[in-house]
């Protein structure tokens, strides 16, 4: 977990911009497994955040100052602004102005990470048919959420989501509409995934990894596809847990993927087009907890691997002016 001895407060000086350089305030920040990944040691799909540097977090920020052509005062702009009251904005960060009228819960969660990594998965790398058999784990996430209903609006025959409580496996039937849910911390998810999908699983779409990523490997329909999103369940291990089935993609005849949301930037705009008319038509239910201030973004950090969230977590740091 993320203690206070991991990191150090600091207090400085706003900067002033420099030419090409842009000075933003920090509105809000998303909380995802990620922010986990990038403190590892060991560089990932991004370098590790090094000692002494500021946590890196994707975020929206509101421009206070700008010496740079395309951004002007009062503008919102989703980057990577990272766990910090204003972001010196330079001429090689990520960035990017987004059109006024959006929410900006909306932006940090069903048009931006979460939502746009759930229309990816579902709609490239599951490559979902009607009438299939869908599983979701962390079904009661932000992503997971969102790829469950996805899969139900694509045509699927069955989407069982596994989430950690009896409240959370409720919301996910009830309020979103899987066909049911296995409470992993009081079900045996080998024995209800072989009553619930007794022909196999034709897609998994998964969020954690470890011992439950093995469940669903040992129930397979022949040419299954798994889609990788994530693997909370080994963020925080020192030695993960293994799978040991793996040969069952062999004589199921299946494939296993990982993804990254950074393989898709050049087609977020037609996530967002697509997920929009869903959500205006009711079509898609999706949370959001927003926990005030960025002093508690550690102990937000940790309440994705404690189960404490349904939904999307986010910080919030500052009200737009």
């Amino acid at each position: 977990m993320v203690t206070e001895d991991c990191l150090r407060r600091v207090e400085e000086p706003v900067p002033v911009p420099a030419a090409g350089e842009v000075l933003l305030r920090v509105l809000s920040l998303s909380v995802d497994p990620t922010n986990r990944v990038w403190m590892r040691e060991a560089d990932s799909y991004l370098p590790a955040v090094e000692i002494g540097e500021v946590v890196r977090a994707a975020g929206i920020a509101q421009v206070v100052e700008s010496r740079r052509e395309g951004f002007a005062p009062g503008d919102l702009v989703l980057g990577m602004p990272g766990w910090q009251d204003y972001w010196l904005l330079q001429g090689d960060d990520l960035a990017n102005v987004v059109p006024p009228g959006l929410e900006i819960n909306d932006l940090l969660s069903i048009y931006g990470s979460t939502g746009v990594t759930a229309w990816f998965g579902i709609e490239d790398v599951c490559d979902l048919q009607p009438g299939e058999v869908v599983v979701v784990s962390g079904a009661a996430g932000g992503v997971g959420s969102v790829a469950g209903q996805l899969a139900k609006i694509k045509g699927a025959g069955l989407v069982v989501g596994i989430a950690g409580s009896d409240e959370k496996c409720r919301w996910v039937v009830d309020e979103l509409g899987f066909d049911a849910c296995i409470n992993y911390k009081a079900e045996s998810v080998p024995d209800r995934l072989a009553a619930l999908c007794p022909d196999g699983i034709d897609v998994y779409f998964d969020n954690v990894g470890g011992e439950i990523l093995e469940a669903v490997l040992g129930n397979l329909a022949v040419g299954a596809r798994i889609a990788c999103c994530g693997a909370i369940s080994t963020y925080n291990a020192d030695e993960p847990v293994g799978v040991r089935n793996t040969d069952n993609l062999i004589m199921k005849r299946a494939r296993m993927q990982g993804f990254l949301i950074l393989d898709y930037v050049d087609q977020f705009l037609d996530a967002i087009l697509g997920l929009a008319p869903l959500v205006a038509e009711g079509r898609i239910t999706y949370a959001t907890q927003e926990v005030d201030g960025l002093e508690h973004a550690p102990e937000t950090l940790n309440r994705l691997f404690t189960g404490d969230h349904t939904g999307k977590l986010i910080v919030k740091v500052a009200d737009p002016t």
